[in-house]
């Protein structure tokens, strides 16, 4: 396996993101003891433990939301351009090479290479760990906060590693060359999460571990916050039906998701529910939500966001002028990835009500077809943008929307075939949608080329998913008032009905489903959701095969001639079996099927 090929390397890295305290290395030709018994180098070795936090939003290939761009919420522009959502759609990948898993992006090496950077951060966060209680320190509060952060990266890693490749091996020390691999196996996803929930225990009781990083040269060191976030998210997917292994594990994910968010509570976060520039995001219900998107996290003991738990320092979005509307507008680049049809289907109207049926919302597989909700009726076939979800509004830029564009310029989106935004299906177009849609909610007002100050940070959790987490756990636990008043609590802040009460249990885990999905639009949430809802055996037939557009035309009198149609005759790559998971790298699978006799890889690989 790769760490077994890299257990024996000292490399004490540079964190790009750490504190001033962890900015020294060593010059990789010390022996570990001048390592360890040195102050500088002891700190230094806990900042290559950060080393390869992955970069997220549109900072892979090309400038691309690649894994909002695999799935239902998004289709890319760069579908004809040969890059890595082209290699995707087409369905062509394998274990030797998977684009999701090894196509060149902007970060550290060039290569995605999950499953290489993980394992090696968690083989530093290992030896760290097995040092640092005899290294040197400033002083013993440095040692015991150095131990707390170690452990919930290790924890942050695994979380990643679970979450493209489900089972893999539970490392937890230094590994010799001598080790004998034939006794290493896959833990199931439950195990994983065990062992992550005690490395984030231990770093929770840890008293010199903050709440909170309040200055921001300390910006991306881990917290308490994020030990609760990794919990709250790591037994949710042991629970769900991809990972569960045939196992009810609801009522542990339950009480993990409802400690964690009493925790953060309680301890200064909650929901961002009120806008502090409306001049530029306005003073409508979305107004907060959308500032939320597209604001840095502030750096403070009492901040003006106290939602975002953890967030990059880097890049990480890097949106100015492109992933926004692209069409030949001046200071834009190019159009990247657009909301699909089918993510506007799942904005209920204003009152409350889903469009379509939750339960089948298309009666054939195309998605030509909407199964309508019948019990609408605010939803309008020829007016089909009114009266929505004001999340919607933050969201998506449709025709007729109005942004502010170009430090000031105002602009009303036309996608009609005379229009400068208009549709185009053809794949050597990379200025133009496919989807009829433009995407809106982590563009700042006012970017584009010539303004883009205001880059964003990804964040990796925010309080709303966590307590969307609280909430599908208890409805799958059987609470479904706590799981109603948690959901509630989320639609509250863009001022949308509460959710009806009698709902079973079925329609209140549908409703809950489609409210992550529009509240975690565009926040790499979907891909993973999709697939844990999954059985083993299932596929993605229902949701990622096919695609629709909204076509728009004007008739004689003037008035919109709406439309759907396919994005492609053809279904898109990604939606079988094997997709549920990324598969290991073939040697590594091959090599340890060798050395233990059991089978590695992941299915349909």
């Amino acid at each position: 396996m790769k760490f077994k090929n890299i257990i024996l390397t000292i490399f004490i890295g540079l964190c790009v993101s750490c504190s001033d305290a962890l900015d020294v290395a060593p010059d990789g030709n010390m022996t570990m003891e001048e390592v360890w018994s040195d102050v500088n180098y002891t700190s230094g070795a806990l900042n290559a433990c950060y080393r390869q936090i992955p970069m997220k939003g549109y900072m892979y290939f090309f400038f691309d939301p690649g894994v909002v761009a695999c799935t239902d919420d998004g289709w890319s522009s760069e579908d004809g351009a040969g890059q890595q959502v082209a290699v995707c759609y087409a369905g062509t990948a394998s274990a030797g090479y998977h684009a999701m898993r090894d196509f060149s992006d902007g970060h550290e090496g060039n290569l995605y290479a999950y499953w290489t950077r993980y394992w090696e951060q968690i083989r530093l966060c290992n030896q760290f760990l097995e040092n640092i209680p005899e290294a040197a320190v400033g002083s013993e509060s440095d040692r015991v906060r150095y131990i707390a952060e170690a452990r919930v990266l290790r924890a942050f890693f695994y979380t990643e590693l679970v979450k493209w490749f489900g089972k893999v091996p539970i490392v937890d020390k230094t590994i010799s060359m001598a080790e004998d691999f034939s006794e290493y196996r896959r833990a199931s996803v439950y195990e994983i999460a065990k062992f992550i929930g005690a490395d984030c225990d231990a770093a929770i009781a840890a008293s010199e571990l903050p709440w909170r990083i309040t200055e921001s040269s300390d910006a991306l060191r881990v917290t308490k916050a994020l030990a609760y976030a990794l919990k709250s998210q790591i037994m949710l997917f042991a629970a769900s039906p991809l990972h569960n292994e045939g196992n009810n594990y609801w009522q542990e994910a339950y009480q993990w998701n409802k400690e964690a968010v009493d925790a953060l509570k309680q301890n200064g976060y909650e929901l961002f529910t009120t806008c502090t520039e409306p001049n530029l995001f306005g003073t409508g219900p979305e107004a907060a939500f959308h500032q939320l998107a597209c604001r840095n996290a502030d750096y403070s003991a009492n901040p003006r966001d106290k939602e975002t738990i953890y967030q990059h320092n880097g890049g990480g979005v890097f949106i100015w002028h492109i992933g926004y509307i692209g069409s030949g507008m001046d200071g834009a680049y190019k159009c990247g990835t657009c909301p699909t049809q089918e993510l506007v289907d799942a904005f209920e109207t204003n009152d409350g009500q889903p469009i379509l049926n939750l339960s089948k919302p298309y009666l054939d597989e195309f998605h030509l077809q909407p199964n309508y909700n019948q019990s609408n009726t605010l939803y309008n076939l020829n007016d089909p943008y009114k009266n929505r979800d004001p999340r919607f509004y933050a969201t998506v830029l449709y025709h007729g929307s109005e942004l502010i564009w170009n430090n000031g310029e105002k602009v009303v989106v036309d996608v009609t075939p005379e229009g400068k935004n208009r549709l185009n299906l053809d794949a050597s177009d990379r200025n133009n949608t496919r989807t009829g849609y433009y995407h809106k909610k982590m563009v700042p007002p006012t970017a584009s080329n010539t303004n883009h100050a205001n880059d964003l940070k990804w964040k990796f959790y925010r309080l709303g998913e966590i307590i969307l987490n609280y909430a599908e756990a208890a409805a799958e636990a059987g609470y479904p008032e706590e799981a109603r008043a948690a959901v509630n609590e989320v639609r509250a802040r863009v001022q949308m009905p509460a959710l009806p009460a009698g709902l079973s249990q079925d329609e209140l885990i549908l409703r809950i489903r489609n409210e992550r999905r529009v509240e975690l639009a565009w926040e790499e949430n979907r891909y993973y959701d999709l697939r844990r809802w999954q059985q083993p055996t299932g596929d993605l037939s229902e949701t990622c095969k096919y695609f629709t557009a909204m076509q728009i035309t004007k008739n004689a009198d003037g008035s919109l001639h709406y439309n759907r149609v396919n994005i492609r005759n053809n279904p898109r790559g990604g939606w079988e079996t094997k997709d549920l998971l990324l598969p290991l790298p073939l040697a590594e699978a091959s090599n340890m099927e060798a050395i233990t006799g059991e089978k590695w890889q992941n299915p349909g690989w």
